[in-house]
């Protein structure tokens, strides 16, 4: 007679999976809310220099609540053991600091930016806490999402090589994202000011973020089941 309880899956297990997998779609859906919903809603159809710049808009909400939303996912994530809480709550406290201290904007106030802030401090915070955050997100596509098993199945073994993608990818549009600054700070990089490079960067950094955790959600890239 077989036993039953091995066909049950563990609940915890399935929570951590959901909690994964909401953890990647807001991830995905971040940049893409606050482009459509400011134009749907704010009438703005101008794409902002950097996703950060969507706290001064219209959108200034939905752009803390979705962060606040990831504080709390990372804060509750305890994933196998201190490595995982240790990244989960660093993520919560960066996710927070880049909500609740906004990037500084100088510029004249439009149609799209209703109101503005510039304050040195405060957006030193918001670049370290946006900087670290991403840093993290890095950390667990790249070292602990990969963590192997005794016998790691072939599935397991792909997994791998695209949680270590998208780690990377993580921190090239980091990377790349200093060097712009840079650019900028010295009047170098005038020709890229109406491309929004810093949006398209943090945008296919937080895409990379979001596949990662949806494969370790299971949503994708399953392992296949075995027969009893």
């Amino acid at each position: 007679m077989k036993n039953k309880s091995k066909n049950k899956k563990d609940p915890q297990l399935i929570s951590y999976q959901i909690l994964r997998r909401a953890v990647g779609i807001l991830g995905i859906a971040f940049p893409v809310v606050l482009l459509i919903g400011s134009i749907i809603c704010c009438g703005c159809n101008e794409i902002q220099t950097s996703i950060s710049s969507y706290y001064h808009t219209g959108m200034r909400n939905i752009f803390v609540g979705i962060l606040c939303a990831i504080a709390l996912f990372m804060y509750t994530y305890n994933g196998y053991d201190y490595r995982d809480a240790i990244a989960g709550n660093l993520a919560c406290i960066f996710a927070l600091g880049v909500a609740f201290f906004p990037t500084s904007i100088n510029d004249a106030v439009t149609k799209c930016i209703p109101f503005t802030i510039d304050n040195h401090i405060i957006g030193k915070i918001h670049y370290v806490s946006a900087a670290g955050l991403f840093l993290i997100f890095s950390y667990f596509s790249i070292f602990l999402f990969t963590i192997k098993d005794k016998e790691p199945t072939k599935m397991k073994l792909k997994r791998n090589i695209i949680y270590k993608t998208c780690g990377y990818i993580m921190l090239g549009c980091i990377v790349l994202i200093g060097l712009y600054s840079i650019c900028r700070y010295y009047n170098k990089c005038n020709c890229l000011l109406d491309n929004r490079i810093v949006f398209w960067l943090e945008s296919v950094a937080l895409w990379a973020f979001g596949i990662s955790w949806l494969i370790k959600g299971n949503s994708i890239l399953k392992d296949k089941k075995k027969n009893n």
